[in-house]
């Protein structure tokens, strides 16, 4: 991560960084401290402007100035943050989070150098030249393909495993809230060493060598990976000459290939949502060889210096004086790019592709924001079924079948929900649909409509003592833009996994349904969820995520068998959607209960459904019951539960994918 971050200082152009990390990994902190070791320009510190993730796009960009506008008349434009962040650093912290539009506006004023306004009658144009860092828990969601694609570099990054280097780093910390300036000043003279060599390699990039035969090694390399477009190899050229200068050499070396690779193609390889991240190592040493690059021939042109290299034709004239021309491995026992500026080795850290998986009898992930037990219902009467002896329970784990491409699914009516790509709402963007004071929006307006402010302050000039002349206006006289656009939803499935499910090899359909739709989720910014129901009890598969990795990898793990709960599943469901309401008021919720209507586990089974479904339905939550049950004799269970439930009933013969994405588009 911080080879990635000072190789983007050093050649901006290079695209910015995405970090890709867990939680508390201390991804903000070296961003943050980036800004203090880099060199300062026009005699000042470079600036760190931090993009707040709810930040709007006339924020960013920048708009008409309001007190002008009212006071004075003139329309005059107000710098935004990527005005402030010129020559300097734009942080966005949690970027996975941040509405893709203003992603895209993001990232082309990083590309070009420079942002356009066309908003609120301004045209203009000014320099935006800034590295773009952006740093997300892939927990909480992904970036889209296209968005990822355009960062230039991407690190992952997770927690050390090892209790020496744990150990010191709350010794650190420790030690800095004790004593700051302390703390400081004992590495105030390893910060100034990296400032001089970051400035340093600065001012070399411009003159370091990409001999032809480096350039056609990245265009083998990058053709190997299978990437997309040519941004990568562009991307891996410019990296190799960043790193080339930060490692005080004139040439650009199979090394400086090696380092770029491993920080531009990761992120480009992902064809697919569920495909796992990473590089094979083995296949980009089989591409780059063991064979140094071959020597550029001397030309009538070549001005270039003559560091009377052997006969590899290396640039590597340091006499092994001084490891900054050591290129940074990230293999076992390498040294660390800031060697120069360390006492001591750090411990080395695990691999970055290692992640947390709860084991059985883990927390749930809302054991957190539970202040009390669950729903419970009163007892109905007399148990009529115990479920002990229950002989079914198969633990069998069904595979998923193949996803496909689902049809768009609509939440009806218009909401307010957080901006999206699915259901029609009322958004910060979108098309102009008319207009209204600021505060009646909810924070969901959009820029000035002049015409509306006007009609606003028409009706008062005659009150405002108005004989003539300018038009008297006022703060309350400001209409803002009412837009529609898309807001995303959360779509959760209740499940029942129990043996009849299995014995009928339902479950793999279901899992491909749920999958498909994650997938369409993921590219529409929804929340999915899963609850199923098995044996004795009901469990939060799949709490609602964005991150279809994490979800691709609980649905293939999800077993089922054993008798029907079905009571604890609604109540699961009951209580997941009450937290959800609570953390996201604004996101319209759909409830998909897959089941054959049976309750056979616990006692009066059947009666505490009905209860659970009567509570669910006391909550308005929209919701489907697909029927299950097959075969010539049927109880109609399943079309009982739904009129206790208040849902619309959907019988088939089975859980067939198709059917059952189906059936939940048109319950939306």
């Amino acid at each position: 991560m911080a080879l990635a971050l000072i190789l983007t200082t050093i050649a901006p152009d290079v695209g910015g960084v995405l970090v890709r990390g867990e939680k508390g990994t201390a991804k903000s902190t070296i961003v943050r401290a980036l800004a203090a070791v880099l060199p300062p320009v026009d005699g000042g510190p470079v600036p760190l402007v931090e993009l707040p993730i709810g930040a709007t796009e006339d924020r960013v960009t920048g708009s008409i100035n309001l007190q002008s506008a009212l006071s004075e008349g003139r329309a005059e434009y107000e710098p935004g943050l990527l005005a402030k962040a010129h020559r300097g650093i734009l942080y966005v912290d949690e970027v996975n989070l941040l509405h893709d539009h203003l992603v895209d506006l993001l990232l082309d004023a990083a590309a070009m150098g420079r942002a356009t306004v066309e908003r609120d009658g301004v045209s203009m144009t000014h320099d935006a030249r800034f590295v773009l860092v952006g740093t997300m828990n892939p927990e909480e969601g992904e970036l889209r393909p296209q968005l990822l694609d355009r960062f230039g570099l991407t690190v992952e990054v997770a927690a050390p495993r090892d209790p020496a280097l744990r150990a010191e780093v709350v010794r650190r910390r420790m030690a800095y809230d004790a004593d700051p300036d302390g703390f400081a000043a004992r590495y105030a003279d390893a910060e100034d060493a990296l400032r001089q060599r970051i400035s340093s390699a600065q001012k070399l990039v411009g003159s370091v060598r990409l001999t032809d035969a480096a350039l056609f090694k990245i265009a083998e390399v990058c053709a190997a990976f299978d990437v997309d477009g040519l941004r990568a190899d562009i991307v891996t050229a410019r990296a190799a000459l960043a790193h080339a200068a930060w490692s005080d050499r004139s040439q650009v070396t199979l090394d400086d290939i090696r380092v770029a690779a491993r920080l531009a193609l990761p992120h480009r390889r992902r064809r697919k949502p569920f495909d796992a991240p990473g590089l094979d190592e083995d296949l980009l040493d089989q591409v780059l060889g063991e064979d140094e690059l071959p020597p550029e021939p001397d030309g009538p042109d070549d001005g270039g210096p003559d560091d009377g290299g052997g006969s590899d034709g290396g640039p590597d004239d340091d006499g092994g004086s001084d490891d900054a021309g050591t290129s940074y491995e990230s293999e076992a026992g390498d040294h660390d790019p800031y060697d120069a500026t360390r006492d001591a080795e750090p411990p080395q850290l695990p691999d970055a592709g290692t992640s947390y998986e709860p084991e059985a009898g883990d927390h749930d992930p809302y054991d957190a924001t539970r202040d009390a037990e669950p729903p419970q219902l009163p007892d109905p009467g007399t148990s009529s079924e115990t479920g002990s002896g229950d002989h079914r329970s198969y633990d069998v784990a069904a595979s998923a079948g193949a996803t496909y491409r689902t049809r768009l699914l609509t939440v009806q009516g218009v909401g307010m929900g957080t901006a999206g790509r699915r259901s029609r709402a009322r958004t910060s963007s979108g098309r102009r649909v008319g207009a209204a004071a600021p505060d009646r929006l909810g924070g969901q307006g959009g820029s000035i409509h002049l015409t509306e402010t006007i009609r606003a302050a028409a009706r008062h000039q005659q009150a405002r003592g108005r004989t003539g002349g300018r038009l008297l206006l006022q703060a309350a006289d400001l209409r803002v833009a009412v837009r529609e656009g898309r807001e995303s939803n959360l779509v959760l499935f209740c499940v029942d996994a129990s043996g009849s499910m299995a014995a009928r090899r339902r479950m793999e359909q279901v899992k491909t349904a749920v999958l498909s739709l994650l997938l369409d989720a993921y590219q529409r910014r929804d929340k999915v969820g899963l609850i199923t129901f098995r044996g004795a009890h009901a469990q939060l598969a799949l709490p609602p995520t964005h991150s279809v990795d994490a979800a691709a990898q609980r649905l293939e793990e999800l077993p089922s068998g054993g008798r029907t709960p079905l009571a604890e599943g609604l109540l699961e469901a009951a209580h997941l959607l009450a937290v959800e309401r609570t953390r996201d008021p604004q996101r319209r919720p759909l409830l998909v209960v897959v089941t054959d209507g049976r309750a056979t586990s616990g006692p009066d089974a059947v009666a505490r459904s009905r209860l659970a479904a009567a509570l669910l339905a006391e909550t308005g939550v929209s919701s489907v019951v697909v029927d299950c049950e097959s075969g010539p004799m049927r109880m109609g269970l399943a079309a009982t539960l739904a009129e206790h439930l208040g849902a619309d009933h959907v019988p088939i013969a089975e859980v067939s994918a198709e059917v059952l994405v189906d059936v939940t588009r048109r319950a939306a």
